[in-house]
């Protein structure tokens, strides 16, 4: 694993746990059935079934590998968000307003294996999160992304 940590919040955790669980007790179960029945069609090296499942399975195990190294001991490190430090950090609930475009949005700054823009996580490391790491609550911030510059003041922290 790299040399740095990986922030995580309590729920991200939990959710990286259950993915694995999931992935060792019901997906690798799912796909040995899948690759017994394609098995059972015969001749392999013709057999789309069971390559799909194979690759399936590379997968899986491709992940449960990282799930694994990820959650070792002393490889990733809880964000107790009771205890922030001064200013928005991983953990915080940040309202943002684009200031050319008026448009108010809400992010989640997190870890960057929890990020999901889809679900208004966004990472530490991203552009908007290294740029609000720090800042309160009236700052404006500049962020450079590769859609160009983009200007945002924060409305709100939680």
């Amino acid at each position: 694993m790299a040399d740095k940590k990986i922030l995580l919040t309590r729920d991200g955790l939990n959710e990286l746990q259950a993915e694995l669980r999931i992935l060792r007790e019901e997906k690798r179960v799912e796909i040995a059935d899948k690759l017994k029945e394609a098995i059972s069609y015969g001749d392999l090296s013709e057999n789309a079934e069971y390559q799909a499942a194979r690759d399936d399975q590379a997968q899986m195990e491709l992940r449960i590998g990282e799930l694994e190294e990820m959650l070792k001991p002393g490889n990733y490190e809880i964000i107790d968000e009771k205890k922030k430090k001064t200013g928005i950090n991983v953990g915080s609930v940040v309202t943002l307003e684009e200031t050319e475009k008026k448009e108010t949005i809400t992010y989640t700054i997190v870890g960057s294996q929890e990020a999901s823009i889809l679900d208004g996580k966004i990472s530490n490391e991203s552009p908007i999160g290294r740029s609000l790491i720090g800042k309160n609550t009236g700052d404006t911030i500049t962020v450079t992304a590769p859609s160009g510059k983009s200007e945002y003041s924060i409305l709100k922290v939680a």
